[in-house]
């Protein structure tokens, strides 16, 4: 998934803002009930990937001296590795079928625990879920590229990687995220 781990939340509240601004949608328990059972949700599934990659990187590690000598494209290895595992470890990698599979989890968490109330057909519920993290994704690139360029225009430089740097790139990533309603 493109989501960062620090970014769990900015999409859950995402999907909590469009949820609540949805007039075929109620939340007895709060907008904040919903987002934190989204990001819960998208936590896990970030956790699941994560594992996932640990696996692929053990599997590259003890293959090590043999992927040397071939030299082969540990990057490219890495990826079709992780392809071949996925299914297993319960990993979508197709984004579109990822966000869909998550709008179908929060649904179901959603509706079990009273976190919202609709009397329409709850494929149009699941789809203000799967529309929010396509405009998240759709937003993200715009976003990061808007953030590297503040960053790069300021009058005092920020070495990349920094404690400095990640909370201005934090702090400038809000302010977009903000201006979009995302927030």
């Amino acid at each position: 998934m493109r989501l960062k781990p620090q970014q769990t939340g900015y999409v859950a509240t995402k999907i909590g803002i469009d949820l609540a601004n949805a007039p075929f949608i109620t939340m007895p328990k709060g907008k904040e009930a919903v987002v934190q059972a989204c990001k819960m949700i998208i936590d896990a599934n970030l956790d699941k990937e994560h594992a996932l990659d640990e696996k692929v990187k053990k599997i590259l590690d003890e293959n090590y001296d043999e992927i040397e000598f071939q030299h082969a494209d540990e990057r490219q290895l890495f990826f079709m590795i992780k392809k071949r595992l996925a299914p297993e470890a319960g990993v979508i990698m197709n984004y579109d079928d990822r966000y869909n599979d998550l709008a179908h989890l929060i649904l179901d968490e959603l509706y079990e625990n009273y976190l919202a109330e609709y009397d329409v057909n709850e494929n149009q519920v699941k789809n203000v879920i799967f529309k929010a993290f396509k405009a998240f994704s759709d937003a993200y690139d715009e976003i990061d590229d808007i953030v590297y360029a503040k960053i790069r225009g300021m009058e005092k430089e920020v070495v990349p990687g920094s404690h400095e740097y990640e909370l201005m790139y934090e702090k400038f990533y809000q302010e977009e995220l903000l201006k979009r309603g995302m927030l």
